[in-house]
């Protein structure tokens, strides 16, 4: 099989197409064809040696088709989505035509999207669904602000919100994005000038949930901008993966406030099963429109270097996929 491969930690042009040996499926395992897969910056990460020793083959998400399932499951053909269990980290990944992953991490899917469409969706809806409900505790009629909404992540969480019911406060670098955040969601858009709690002070906005996707750069002002008892769930690192010097909850996190940290690379976990998620009614949601989840750029294969190009200039302004054709 094709695949792409680290073949040295750096760069984007570190990712070097090859061939491989076909995967052989495992007990408990599923033998998926990609058909597409989608970009998330924890690629950039892993390919970049910023996460230590990781698995040859990038990718964390990936849709296509059952090739083979041991345990008689899913039938041959059979379309799928498919995140984390590993991929990426400890075993290789999506960025090939075939991959190995548990079948506690391989969702069927009924959909009449493209593959392409289809790829954007697992990871982030999978994730902001997770972090909305669980984390946030996040019900119709709250307010929600999502720190980073202009992400794949953030657009995905904007849409999932106030699909909830809830009235979305979305935070953006620039005002040229506020229109698209508006039209997937957004009641209010905050231009991020590193002091949104300031903001949301001087438009006397009470916060009851906080989704911070910049990371530990933004923390203190992030658990400053709820109101008292608010939730804030910390699950991206767009500032950057550089710790956060003398963070004293004594003096740092308000009275009653509560803070946690979701990372998705535990989905499909015993302690957190995919089959919490509704990724096949995620998945319906996009189809129909209901989520505005395509992805704003899909690449070719043997475009992978590019693509991470410019997943790294942060000029995307949303969720990008790869297509095996």
């Amino acid at each position: 099989m094709k695949a792409i491969i680290i073949s040295r930690y750096g760069a984007p042009e570190v990712l070097t197409i090859t061939e491989l040996p076909d995967p052989i499926p495992a007990e408990g395992e599923i033998l998926v064809e990609v058909k597409a897969f989608g970009l998330n910056h924890a690629e950039t990460y892993m390919r970049s040696g910023q996460w230590g020793d990781v698995a040859q083959v990038t990718g964390i998400e990936a849709a296509g088709i059952v090739a083979a399932d041991p345990s008689g499951r899913l039938a041959p053909g059979t379309p799928v989505v498919a995140i984390m269990g590993g991929m990426g980290r400890t075993r290789n990944g999506a960025y090939a035509e075939l991959v190995t992953i548990p079948a506690s991490n391989v969702v069927p899917v009924e959909t009449g999207s493209a593959w392409a469409d289809l790829a954007a969706v697992p990871e982030v809806y999978a994730t902001a669904w997770t972090t909305l409900h669980d984390n946030l505790a996040v019900t119709s009629g709250a307010t929600v602000l999502v720190r980073g909404a202009t992400s794949a992540l953030g657009q995905a969480a904007v849409n999932i919100a106030a699909d909830l019911g809830a009235t979305v406060i979305a935070t953006t670098r620039s005002q040229a994005n506020a229109a698209l955040l508006e039209k997937i969601g957004a009641t209010t858009v905050l231009i991020d000038d590193g002091n949104i709690a300031d903001q949301v002070r001087d438009r006397d906005l009470a916060v009851d949930a906080l989704l911070d996707l910049i990371g530990n750069s933004a923390l203190r002002d992030s658990v400053a901008a709820v109101r008292p008892r608010g939730r804030v769930c910390q699950a991206g690192f767009l500032g950057g993966l550089a710790p956060l010097a003398d963070f004293n909850p004594i003096t740092d996190l308000p009275s009653g406030v509560q803070l946690s940290f979701f990372g998705s690379f535990v989905l499909g976990t015993p302690e957190f099963p995919l089959s919490d998620v509704p990724l096949a009614e995620l998945v319906a949601k996009a189809a129909a429109g209901v989520y505005h989840a395509k992805p704003v750029r899909t690449f070719a294969f043997d475009e992978i270097v590019h693509a991470h190009e410019v997943m790294e200039s942060g000029t995307a302004g949303g969720k990008m996929t790869v297509s095996l054709g």
